[in-house]
């Protein structure tokens, strides 16, 4: 029997069925279109990497500091918490733009539901039996910028006001 310290290797597979090569995603063309996804099912998952067919090839993602495998993808939620009272936009643009740094040109953002199986070690959630949605075509990262920039006060945190509780 193992102790609460071992961590539990799910046996779920990482992907609900083969996922299509990139060229044959869906891709979503405006911010307003991944509102619109997000709103039809909870939680939505983003991930910036080579695609879902090389990810399911390659396997569950790694901790590279620890050279571990973990026990599914790396991800970010979009889905806005319950207590975000405000538009869904502005919160899912927000956590588009905090993750865009893992685009690459040879990478890109997709879209993804699945079952979360742990925590990765940024704390990230990690997930198995995923379902493919679509991939983000680059301007809704450009667009995802723009309202993060006209939204929210960019790059302000605690350090900025001691004052602050």
């Amino acid at each position: 029997m193992a102790d609460e310290n071992t961590p539990q290797r799910s046996t779920a597979p990482l992907f609900t069925r083969q996922p299509p090569p990139t060229p044959r995603l869906r891709t979503l063309e405006t911010l307003d279109d991944v509102v619109d996804e997000i709103a039809d099912r909870e939680p939505v998952y983003i991930r910036y990497s080579h695609g879902p067919a090389t990810d399911a090839e390659a396997g569950p993602s790694l901790d590279y500091e620890a050279a571990f495998t973990l026990p599914g993808l790396s991800v970010a939620s979009l889905t806005p918490e319950p207590w975000w009272t405000r538009s869904p936009k502005p919160w899912i643009a927000r956590r588009i733009r905090k993750y865009a740094e893992l685009d690459a040109p040879d990478r890109y953002a997709w879209l993804l539901a699945g079952e979360v199986v742990g925590r990765g070690p940024d704390h990230e959630p990690l997930v198995r039996r995923v379902d493919v949605i679509a991939r983000l075509a680059p301007q809704v990262l450009s667009e995802a910028a723009e309202v993060y920039e006209e939204m929210f006060e960019a790059g302000r945190d605690s350090r900025a006001d001691a004052s602050d509780g």
